[in-house]
């Protein structure tokens, strides 16, 4: 450590009573709201009052909330420090790997470290530097082309630092890469969804990992959804089959018992089930059990009733890989890579999110629309997966793409689009409704794409303020090729995007 603090952190301070009101009087302009969640954290986690005088709530996740606060040093000096409290309900195990992969990996090139933690009972405290940071849509349209070198560069140092030591990140996105563009500061956080490689270093996450296998095998439901949404291709008293719902070609109704392949039914006791409220019976096919709708666009009952497929899904919707979307059981850091893509998109198009669905199966379309369908399809049978797509979609050419939608191609130049301003639709992507993607779908979103493409849009961009943007490199589009590669056993990797010729003249 560094500095030490001034307070004991296990001891009860006589004072404690009159510093905790002191320090809520003292922050009279914070909501009702969060003062009543300061002053639980504090009685939660009585040791902070004596060290810390906590100023405001910065963040808020959904297994923890991050505090500002400033802690007194023996030096005389004060120190601003995050506070991260994590809900109580978090597995002590998951805990234990991400301070394991913040003491281990972080500290240095751009991963955040962590100083001290606090304990009591089932609420624990995260203590790390703080790092005054810029959203990043309030400065997205307004950075030069060498600060967004400068970003990408900095986001694969820290990258390549944690993928060395084995840690899958997960949640890759501009919120978890912090960035003080005045002091040109960064900081890869959240470690919360990490997991570990098959050699990691990071011991706890092996730990972690077998949890959560043990968990998921135990945890199934028979009657699920194949990529998160809501199932209109299974009759359902909730859903009639009509116009507005049926979007999805119908699977054949076939009696299964007919087939004389199920012998016996297997009652499913109720307390497998995760809502734990009391369900009538079904019966299990058994996993050779054939069906009739391998490689069409509909999903039968028979593979509905099958045992969910186990396959790591965490993240953040719109950043997830292929691999992921269509539960590929063996995730790599590769998936990390992927989300940096997406945040490269976005700064070369101007766009944040880019993507944006509401369940697997439509964000799989979305990638289609960018990456185009047969080379989706060709990519995910190399991981072992089938996709079906009703439509070809070609790929895009990634610049033409880009210039477009940021406003600096020849034929958009100056263009104010007529369409919803900035503030009100700021996706490149995105869908409104929460149905199961069909080819009605995927043609929106072409449609979608093609508008803003053809100015419908596109941000304004004026001449003589161009900073950069008119005169992006071919290899600027080579590297985003290269993370959006559909194929995670050939994408590149951050070592070898420090190496890129893209950030030639930046030095390691």
């Amino acid at each position: 450590m560094e500095a030490v603090l001034k307070c004991p952190c296990d001891e009860q301070h006589p004072q404690q009573a009159k510093d905790f009101h002191g320090n809520l009087e003292q922050n009279s302009k914070l909501s009702a709201g969060v003062k009543k969640d300061i002053e639980k954290l504090y009685e939660a986690v009585p040791q902070l009052v004596n060290v810390f005088k906590i100023k405001e709530k910065i963040g808020e996740g959904t297994f923890s909330s991050v505090y500002l606060a400033t802690a007194q040093l023996q030096t005389g000096y004060e120190e601003k420090m995050a506070l991260k409290h994590l809900i109580p309900t978090s597995h002590p195990l998951r805990i234990a790997a991400e301070l394991q992969c913040l003491t281990v990996a972080g500290g240095q090139d751009n991963v955040m470290g962590v100083k001290y933690c606090f304990r009591k009972n089932d609420h624990v405290v995260i203590v790390m530097p703080y790092l005054e940071h810029e959203s990043f849509l309030d400065i997205l349209n307004s950075l030069s082309f060498e600060e967004v070198r400068e970003y990408m560069f900095n986001l694969f140092k820290a990258l390549r630092r944690i993928h060395h030591f084995g840690i899958v990140h997960r949640d890759v996105k501009p919120s978890n890469f912090l960035y003080n563009r005045q002091l040109k500061k960064y900081a890869l956080v959240d470690f919360g969804l990490a997991q570990g490689t098959p050699d990691t270093k990071i011991e706890l996450l092996k730990a972690a990992h077998s949890e959560d296998q043990q968990e998921d095998s135990v945890h199934h439901s028979v009657q699920r959804s194949v990529f998160g949404e809501r199932n209109f291709n299974v009759y359902s008293s909730t859903y009639q089959e009509n116009s507005s719902t049926k979007l999805i070609k119908q699977s054949k109704v076939i009696d299964v018992s007919s087939r004389k392949l199920v012998t016996k039914k297997k009652i499913i006791s109720t307390k497998t089930v995760s809502s734990g409220a009391a369900r009538k019976a079904v019966s299990a096919c058994p996993l050779n059990l054939p069906c009739d709708c391998y490689a069409t666009d509909r999903v039968c009952s028979v593979c509905l009733s099958r045992r969910q497929q186990v396959a790591p899904r965490a993240g953040t919707p719109g950043f997830r890989a292929p691999e992921v979307l269509t539960k590929c059981p063996t995730q790599t850091t590769a998936i990390d890579m992927w989300s940096a893509g997406i945040i490269f998109l976005s700064l070369l198009s101007g766009r944040y999110p880019f993507f944006k669905a509401s369940d697997d199966l439509t964000a799989l379309a979305q990638i289609m629309t960018v990456r185009g369908s047969r080379e989706t399809i060709q990519a995910a049978r190399t991981f072992g997966k089938s996709v079906v797509c009703t439509q070809v979609v070609p790929t895009q050419n990634l610049r033409t793409l880009c210039e477009k939608l940021r406003g600096t191609n020849s034929s958009c130049k100056g263009f104010q689009g007529e369409g919803p301003s900035r503030s009100e639709n700021n996706t490149a992507l995105s869908v409104a409704s929460d149905k199961p993607c069909a080819p009605e779908t995927l043609g929106k979103q072409i449609q979608h794409l093609q508008s803003f493409q053809e100015g419908d849009g596109a941000l304004e961009t004026k001449a003589t303020d161009m900073k950069g943007w008119d005169q992006v490199p071919d290899e600027a589009y080579d590297l985003l090729d290269k993370l959006l590669d559909l194929n995670p056993a050939t994408r590149i990797t951050a070592k070898e995007a420090l190496l890129h010729p893209f950030f030639k003249d930046i030095r390691l």
